[in-house]
């Protein structure tokens, strides 16, 4: 059963797009820092929580530190 998107409060709308926007900018700055195509990684993190950020650490974060 989908749920429609009018049936949530405002301030859990909000807290959502609070946390994709920091995930997106977030990763972005990471993945700059680190050479990793930071543009796919921070409108990736900016469309959906939280896969992005599991992804960016399994793919980019673990493979540095070896």
């Amino acid at each position: 059963m989908m749920r429609d998107i009018e049936g949530l409060p405002l301030y859990v709308l909000i807290f959502i797009l609070l946390g994709v926007a920091i995930q997106g900018t977030w990763l972005f700055l990471d993945a700059r820092k680190r050479g990793a195509n930071a543009w796919f990684w921070g409108i990736w993190g900016c469309i959906q929580m939280p896969l992005p950020l599991i992804a960016y650490w399994f793919f980019v974060r673990r493979k540095k530190k070896s």
